[in-house]
């Protein structure tokens, strides 16, 4: 059994594509979300000396600038034990405070999961 087998399909598949992000980008953090219309977008955390951005933060960044309205869930895949105010806070600018947002360990153990409210 694994630790996401209690999850919807749609779900697992957010916690995998922010799994994916991490590892193929060598990245602290991988991220995914899902908008309103099924779409997930994917990515990274941004260190850039200009721009420092969470994982979080810009998969939430991309889905807006596609035309989401909206967030059905997000996932985040990091070393933190929670999801810091500021991550949560953007998913609640998008998805309001009932937006569920997993966060799971490098290796895809789901740690918690908790809304954006």
């Amino acid at each position: 059994m694994s630790s996401t087998d209690g999850l919807d399909p749609e779900d697992r598949k957010i916690l995998t594509l922010a799994r994916s992000a991490r590892a193929r980008n060598a990245v602290p953090e991988g991220a995914a979300v899902r908008d309103e219309t099924g779409r997930t977008y994917v990515a990274g955390s941004v260190a850039l000396p200009s721009l420092q951005l969470s994982a979080l933060r810009t998969a939430v960044a991309m889905a807006v600038a596609s035309g989401a309205k909206s967030l059905e869930a997000a996932a985040v895949v990091a070393d933190a034990e929670q999801v810091p105010d500021e991550d949560l806070a953007t998913v609640r600018d998008l998805g309001g405070p009932a937006t569920p947002v997993l966060l799971a360990g490098p290796d895809g153990t789901l740690r918690a999961t908790v809304t954006a409210g």
